[in-house]
């Protein structure tokens, strides 16, 4: 990490302020040589400074009027020498500040590599580098808070608290196992057996908050589904409080699947619409139906509307039937047209169901509806206003294969195998927790990591 790096750090694109970032050795120097300063003299450290950057290798034009600011390491992001240059937020500046730095002997930025030498400098582990990763792409604010809730540590605490537990019993095992003769405290297999169930109780209650994590943080897959002419068009236009799709009273209106991202009680969800599902001779229909049933297929929750104001009919039964036991919200929809089908029915024919009347075109049960998705995400033993969730897919499965190691040594303890045996399984767990926090990592897996990140970050 000897060369110094630079990239543009704010999104492409027209906006009020334009900002640069150089990390690295020879920063400052950088800086000095292409920014003057209005009052004269230098940038001083910490203090954001006016002036101009100007091309010292075109007799000094002006190339744009900024604020610069210079963080001497180790107390910066990087935990090097950190310049940042707000400028215009037109890319023809952005460009040409870039260029001009490059020139002066700055390399361009790979992703996330500013990240990256926070972490390799020991400012964050990483679990707190991908945290920040989390925070930049939050769709909701309660996604927004639980990577902030990571950044600032709370994940690694838990996941080094875990592995402290695990490093004394690894040494007391080693004790054992190395000086089986010396007058030390023998360690007892059911003592073993009572530390490891601790150690397993403490990696599962964060495992069974993944679930909601993964919804927090990429959204909950909601398809609405239905034969045509039930209000699915209708449904969609009341979670989006706004007219996205095309209602009339005739059938097969929606021809294709529409998709919108929303927010339902601090939840993010993608909400498709789908075309409804009936034996049809019309192409087109037909494509609409196949991608209805696709997005279907990779829903995390359906939500199945009926006509509450007619008997079932055998689209409707075909369609609950290629539902099975999947989570879905039945919506006896029309409640205001008088009830041909109730609730017991609904039951006998979807047994897992949620069943919900609504007339939604006059707004009946469009908060149940809500209510009900915030339960099914926070359900279990998640609390609502728990902030520490397991929301990274690599850090669930690392997770996992710990505990599994952890497993194998609870049933070892129970058979009194040889404590070298257990030593294995137990220092295994030790290794993959420590991959969370980037304790114990391959430098293949931190290269894969970063190169998810955006550039300037």
């Amino acid at each position: 990490m000897e060369d110094t790096i630079a990239a543009i750090s704010t999104a492409y694109g027209e906006g009020g302020i334009g900002i640069i970032r150089i990390s690295g050795e020879h920063s400052g120097q950088i800086l000095n040589k292409i920014f003057q300063a209005k009052a004269g003299g230098v940038c001083k450290p910490r203090h954001l400074t006016y002036g101009h950057i100007v091309d010292i290798y075109n007799e000094n034009k002006i190339i744009d009027e900024v604020l610069a600011a210079f963080m001497p390491g180790p107390k910066s992001y990087t935990c090097e020498d950190v310049v940042e240059i707000s400028c215009h937020g037109s890319i023809i500046s952005l460009r040409n500040i870039l260029a001009l730095i490059l020139k002066c002997g700055a390399r361009p930025a790979e992703k996330g590599e500013f990240t990256k030498r926070a972490f390799l400098n020991g400012r964050l582990d990483l679990s707190q580098a991908e945290a920040v990763m989390s925070l930049i792409s939050a769709k909701t604010d309660k996604a927004f808070e639980v990577a902030m809730t990571q950044l600032e540590g709370a994940l690694s605490a838990r996941v080094k608290g875990i592995r402290g537990r695990i490093l004394d019993l690894l040494v007391e095992l080693a004790v054992n196992i190395d000086y089986p003769d010396e007058d030390i405290e023998e360690i007892t297999y059911s003592r073993l057996e009572v530390e490891l169930l601790q150690i397993s109780k403490s990696i599962l209650k964060l495992l069974s908050t993944a679930s909601t994590g993964r919804i927090i943080r990429e959204g909950l897959a909601v398809s609405i589904i239905g034969k045509p002419n039930v209000g699915k068009s209708s449904l969609m236009n009341a979670l989006l409080k706004e007219t996205r799709a095309i209602v009339t009273e005739i059938p097969g209106t929606t021809r294709d699947t529409i998709e919108e991202y929303i927010s339902i009680k601090n939840i993010p969800v993608k909400l498709t619409d789908t075309a409804g599902i009936r034996e049809t001779d019309d192409i087109i229909e037909k494509l609409g139906i196949e991608k209805s049933k696709k997005a279907f297929n990779i829903a995390d929750l359906v939500i199945f509307v009926l006509d509450g104001s007619r008997d079932l009919t055998g689209e409707d039964m075909q369609i609950a039937e290629h539902i099975g036991k999947r989570p879905v919200i039945v919506l006896l929809n029309k409640s205001d047209l008088g009830r041909a089908l109730n609730t017991e029915q609904v039951k006998t024919l979807l047994p897992h169901s949620k069943v919900i009347e609504t007339a939604i075109t006059e707004g009946m049960g469009i908060e149940e509806i809500e209510e009900y998705i915030e339960h099914m995400v926070y359900c279990g033993d998640v609390a609502q206003n728990e902030s520490m969730l397991i929301t990274v897919v690599r850090h669930k499965e690392l997770l996992e294969k710990a505990l599994a190691a952890i497993t194998d040594a609870i049933a070892m303890a129970r058979g009194k195998e040889a404590l070298d045996f257990l030593e294995i399984d137990i220092r295994n767990a030790y290794e993959l927790l420590g991959e969370i926090v980037g304790e114990t990592v391959s430098d293949d897996i931190i290269d894969e990591i970063f190169s998810r990140f955006c550039l300037g970050k």
